[in-house]
């Protein structure tokens, strides 16, 4: 078995290569996923795509007249595949859970560093620089986290803002009456909330949810934090909460314009977006480059996992990690 992994980094060839046998050989390609590089994957028995890689209707027929089967995501969210389309054509699977602690311990990483300045506090100290002015955080504990979506990382994250003595309300469409924690309505979670958590699926349904309108219902000065997917926030209109200060800060593992961006260096380069420039100028906004996941440990699973779901394809014709609608 032949497969093409897509949009790889060293550390993915690094990881995965240990899974190499005389009976399953793995292709590199840095390059992304699109309708221009589809061609790479011919002659391979199965392709294996990241988050930004782009699985549209186009590329799913490519794949079909290819003679390939299988496309294997190595990421839990599958929002860059049109699963409609790709039904009775192609089976898609992913990892549905490779670290929710990653994830939920690099959110609260970001939301620390956002009310205690660590971020600043660091560069200042690096010039010796000692003073404290304009470094004044607020306590954690106390302060109401909403969290939108309970799934295995919005759980995670729960426990640990309970271990900082928060209160916590909680939204998800399918509430999860075994776990102790409170549910409320969308809309009571953006009036009640010091902090907001994002940790759904990003679908046509949660496209934008925290926009303009969803905006105005918060507390002034909110803190916001996305570690999901880029597009469930409006970045237009987060801008102008935080001009208008509105939004008190923001924590920015996503964003939703970043598949030609994040996982390279671009530190040469004059970048066109002028949203994410501007965001990136304001001194209570923190960008992290999609790197939530990246432990140790996740990469292990994702590779474990995705090898898994690959050889349980081949092997019975299904798997149990297949995206079905």
């Amino acid at each position: 078995m032949k497969i093409a992994f897509f949009d790889s980094k060293p550390y993915d060839e690094e990881v995965f290569s240990g899974f190499s046998t005389d009976n399953l050989s793995m292709k590199f390609f840095e390059t992304k996923l699109n309708e221009d590089t589809v061609s790479l994957a011919k002659g391979f028995d199965c392709i294996c795509a990241f988050v930004n890689d782009t699985v549209n209707s186009n590329v799913i027929d490519a794949l079909c007249d290819y003679g390939i089967k299988l496309i294997a995501l190595r990421c839990a969210g599958y929002n860059n595949v049109d699963i409609n389309y790709a039904k009775n054509k192609i089976s898609v699977v992913r990892v549905p859970a490779y670290s929710p602690y990653a994830v939920a311990e690099h959110t609260m990483a970001l939301l620390l560093t956002a009310v205690r300045n660590t971020h600043k506090a660091y560069v200042r100290t690096k010039s010796f620089n000692f003073s404290l002015n304009g470094l004044v955080g607020f306590d954690l504990y106390g302060k109401t986290v909403g969290i939108i979506g309970t799934g295995k990382i919005g759980r995670v994250f729960s426990d640990i803002c309970k271990g900082f003595g928060m209160k916590i309300l909680a939204y998800d469409k399918y509430p999860n009456g075994d776990l102790d924690i409170k549910y409320t309505s969308l809309e009571n979670l953006f009036k009640e909330s010091d902090i907001i958590s994002l940790h759904c699926p990003l679908n046509d349904e949660s496209y934008h949810l925290i926009n303009k309108d969803n905006i105005s219902l918060m507390k002034n000065g909110v803190i916001l934090v996305n570690t999901s997917r880029g597009a469930l926030v409006d970045s237009d209109a987060l801008l102008e909460g935080i001009r208008s200060k509105k939004i008190g800060g923001a924590c920015l593992d996503v964003y939703e314009e970043e598949s030609e961006l994040f996982f390279e260096d671009n530190s040469n380069l004059i970048i066109n977006d002028d949203t994410l420039a501007l965001l990136m100028t304001m001194p209570n906004v923190i960008v992290t480059s999609h790197q939530a996941f990246f432990t140790k440990e996740a990469l292990s699973n994702i590779a474990n996992t995705t090898i898994e779901n690959i050889n349980e394809f081949y092997t019975t014709g299904k798997c149990k990690n297949e995206v079905t609608l």
